[in-house]
């Protein structure tokens, strides 16, 4: 069968999701229903994009009756990221992904593309996009070696996984669509045929703003929540009021739980090495499990951090002379940065924890009913939330 032109995709792409954009706006964020984790306030937006110069793009392919899938782009700032690396770190949780590019980053330390989310059959196109996109950059001409960071999640259950449908120009035009801003959630980009505790889930952000005597630093997180477990908001037991949860039929599928995977991604302005970092992006995973996940044998589960202050960038010398040293002289031996101290940490741990907690309620309310490959799978009802929610003394109060 001939392929349709990347245009017509396209506009199939945009068309089909408009109906499902208009129900997203109406349903809410998780403070919108009172539920705000933790003890720190938000940045501006509530989201990744408060750290300062982080984008964000999504793409999202619908075609038929039996796509639902995605990719979502989050570029760390507006430079040249090859040239200007920055530092970053990734945790595992539990490890049954296909995170591309992971070794080199925990090896070195450092960030040296954006980071793509999209389905566990495509992160390859995805990763060759990645490494086309760096090439490409003006002052990448003698580049020979990069490393493309590309997480994933299976969408199997909604969408036709074994038909790879994403090709090298959806994940460009992804990069291409990065913008800072608010940044859409719910059932759209790498989320859109993701499903999390039994409920269709999607993509989900938050942030968390520290007061000035801690520093002042924003900590963002994305999430792409497609994972199991017994859902908990704000400490109330959701899942388990709703009637859906894992384990809940074990004398028939004893050994079948909601198994999936969540990518987290953190972004910070903090200034932090790759050893701090990880220590905070582990502290992100306490997050993950306040909602009730417990990071089961089939789940891939990642944090993805990194530092984009402008201080601790990292920059790349071709050949080891960097064109800007008169006379071919060498760059310097040793390099010296000013970063957090080890023990000022603890308030970026609880902010870690607080806004991927709220990221995955987002990615859960925000999320739209979804139909595909033969399944439907629900939105979680506002209304019966809002129910539960005020039967155990939670939400807004009068």
């Amino acid at each position: 069968m001939r392929r349709p032109c990347l245009v017509g995709l396209l506009l199939v792409t945009l068309s089909a999701s408009g109906a499902e954009n208009a129900q997203a706006e109406a349903r809410p964020r998780a403070r919108e229903l009172g539920i705000a984790p933790g003890v720190f306030a938000p940045g501006p937006l509530n989201a990744i994009t408060d750290v300062s110069g982080v984008r964000v793009g999504h793409l999202t392919l619908t075609e038929g009756d039996d796509i639902r899938t995605g990719a979502t782009a989050i570029v760390p700032h507006p430079g040249n990221l090859f040239q200007d690396k920055v530092p970053a770190a990734i945790v595992v949780g539990n490890g049954f992904g296909k995170l591309i590019g992971s070794t080199q980053v925990n090896e070195l330390g450092v960030l040296e593309t954006p980071i793509i989310l999209t389905n566990t059959l495509n992160v390859w196109e995805a990763a060759a996009a990645l490494a086309d996109y760096t090439l490409a950059q003006p002052g990448n001409e003698e580049v020979q070696s990069v490393n493309p960071v590309v997480g994933e999640t299976n969408d199997g259950w909604l969408n036709q996984i074994r038909r790879r449908p994403l090709r090298r120009e959806h994940f460009l035009e992804t990069l291409r669509r990065a913008s800072p801003g608010p940044v859409e959630e719910g059932s759209v980009g790498a989320g859109t045929g993701t499903v999390a505790f039994g409920f269709k889930a999607g993509i989900g952000t938050a942030s968390r703003r520290l007061p000035d005597v801690a520093g002042g630093y924003t900590v963002g997180v994305l999430v792409q929540s497609n994972f199991g477990g017994i859902l908990t908001l704000d400490g109330v037991p959701v899942g388990k009021e709703l009637g859906r949860y894992d384990y809940q039929d074990m004398d028939v599928n004893p050994l079948r739980p909601h198994s999936g995977s969540c990518m987290i991604v953190l972004a910070t302005d903090a200034p932090l090495d790759a050893w701090e970092l990880r220590r905070v992006a582990a502290r992100a995973l306490a997050g993950m499990a306040r909602t009730g996940a417990t990071f089961q044998g089939g789940s891939g589960d990642y944090v993805i951090a990194f530092s984009a202050a402008e201080s601790v960038r990292v920059p790349y010398y071709p050949r080891g002379v960097p064109s800007s040293s008169p006379g071919g002289v060498l760059p310097e031996r040793t390099i010296t940065r000013t970063v957090v101290r080890q023990e000022r940490l603890s308030p970026l741990f609880q902010a870690a924890a607080e806004a991927t907690e709220e990221a995955i309620y987002n990615s859960l309310l925000r999320a739209t009913t979804v139909q595909g490959a033969g399944h439907e799978v629900p939105a979680i009802s506002i209304d019966a939330v809002r129910r539960i929610l005020k039967k155990y003394g939670r939400g807004p109060q009068p």
